[in-house]
C-alpha cells in the first residue's frame, strides 16, 4: 500500500510552450494558453495520501458518509438491500461474494465498505436523489444495468478504490442534475461503457451548473470508451488516471461542458480526448501536462471553469507507477 504524500505538479506556468518528446513515440501535452490557464487554475494544494478525499465531493460541506454511526455486516442480497435503504446513517460492511440482480436503492448517509475480497456480482447501487455516499473497496462485476448509478440531484458521493469488470452498461454514471461526487483510485477492466457523465443531449435544464465531478487516479485498463464521456458539467476535473490500450477513447467533452484533462498517461490510446461524441455537439477542453505514450495527440479547445479546491497533481510520468499499485479493490485496509 502507497500511503506517502505526493508533491504538487500543476504544470500551468502562464504562456510557457508545449513540450513535445516526438522521440520514441512520447509526447507530453504542455501548458495550456495563458487565457486558459487563467481559467482553470486551482488554489494552492494540500498534500494527501491515497485514502483521503480529494475533490468536488470536498465542496457543499463535504462527504462523511455514515460517518460515526453504527456498523452493520452483510453477506446477503437481502441483509444488502436492507441496510442501504434504511433511512438512518449506518456504515455497511460488505462481506463475501454477494448475488443480486437490478438496482438496489441507497439512502442518504451511507458508508460501504467491502472486506477483503468484497464482491457485488449481478447487480448495482442507485443513488437516486439522496446524498452523502461513500462507496469503497468493493469488486462489482456482471451487473446488468449499472454498478453505480448516481442520479436526480444526488450530491456530495464518493466512489473509491473499487473495481469493475464484465458489466452491461455504465460502471458508474452520474446524470439528472447530480453534483458534488468524486471518483478515485478505481479500476475498470474487461468493460465497454466505463463512467458517463451527463445522460441525454436534451437535459440541459436539469444539468447545467451541475454534474460537476472529479475524476483522478483511475485505471482505465483495456476498458473501451466513456472515461468519462461528459455533457453540460463544468468544471469536470480529470486528472492522474492511467489510460492503456482503450480502443475507443479516453475523454470526450460534449454539449457545452468543460473539462480539464491534466497529468494523466495514456497508453496505447489513439484517441485519448476529444470534443464532442457521436450527435452530442462539442464542448471544451483544456488539456496540460499530459504524458502521451504511442498514443493520438487529442483534441482541445475553449477555455475550463476555475477548480475550486486544493489538490495535489503527480507528474504524468509517475503515474502509470502509483496508479497500477494503488487504483482498484484490495489496495487499501480500511
Amino acid at each position: 500500500m502507497r500511503s506517502n504524500v505526493r508533491q504538487l505538479v500543476l504544470g500551468s506556468t502562464a504562456g510557457a510552450a508545449a513540450l513535445a518528446l516526438v522521440t520514441a513515440g512520447i509526447t507530453m501535452t504542455g501548458a495550456a494558453s495563458a487565457a486558459e490557464t487563467t481559467a482553470a487554475a486551482a488554489p494552492p494544494s494540500t498534500l494527501a495520501a491515497i485514502t483521503d478525499l480529494v475533490g468536488w465531493a470536498t465542496q457543499n460541506g463535504g462527504t462523511t458518509g455514515g460517518g460515526s454511526a453504527a456498523t452493520t455486516t452483510v453477506t446477503s442480497a437481502s441483509a444488502l438491500t436492507t441496510a442501504v435503504g434504511s433511512s438512518s446513517a449506518a456504515v455497511i460492511r460488505v462481506s463475501g461474494t454477494i448475488s443480486c440482480s437490478g438496482m438496489l436503492r441507497v439512502r442518504s448517509n451511507k458508508t460501504i465498505i467491502g472486506n477483503a475480497g468484497a464482491t457485488i456480482a449481478g447487480c448495482g447501487l442507485n443513488i437516486n436523489g439522496d446524498r452523502n455516499v461513500i462507496i469503497r473497496n468493493i469488486t462489482f462485476r456482471d451487473w446488468n444495468d449499472d454498478a453505480i448509478n448516481v442520479q436526480t440531484s444526488a450530491t456530495n458521493i464518493w466512489v473509491d478504490h473499487n473495481t469493475f469488470t464484465n458489466g452491461y452498461d455504465g460502471a458508474v454514471d452520474i446524470k439528472r442534475g447530480s453534483d458534488f461526487v468524486t471518483v478515485s483510485w478505481n479500476r475498470v477492466y474487461n468493460h465497454n461503457k466505463s463512467m458517463l457523465l451527463g445522460h441525454s443531449d436534451d437535459n440541459a435544464s436539469q444539468d447545467t451548473g451541475h454534474l460537476r465531478v472529479t475524476y483522478h487516479h483511475n485505471w482505465f485498463d483495456a476498458s473501451t470508451q466513456r472515461h468519462p464521456r461528459v455533457r453540460f458539467g463544468n468544471p469536470v476535473h480529470v486528472y492522474n488516471n492511467y489510460y492503456r490500450n482503450n480502443s475507443g477513447y479516453g475523454v470526450a467533452s460534449t454539449e457545452g461542458a468543460g473539462v480539464l484533462v491534466e497529468n494523466n498517461s495514456f497508453e496505447g490510446v489513439s484517441d485519448p480526448f476529444h470534443l464532442g461524441e457521436g450527435d452530442s455537439g462539442p464542448g471544451t477542453l483544456v488539456a496540460r501536462g499530459n504524458l502521451l505514450v504511442s498514443s493520438g495527440s487529442g483534441q482541445t479547445g475553449g477555455s475550463v471553469k476555475a477548480i475550486p479546491y486544493g489538490y495535489t497533481a503527480d507528474a504524468a510520468s509517475s503515474v502509470k507507477s502509483i496508479v497500477t499499485g494503488n487504483a482498484g479493490a484490495g489496495r487499501i485496509s480500511l
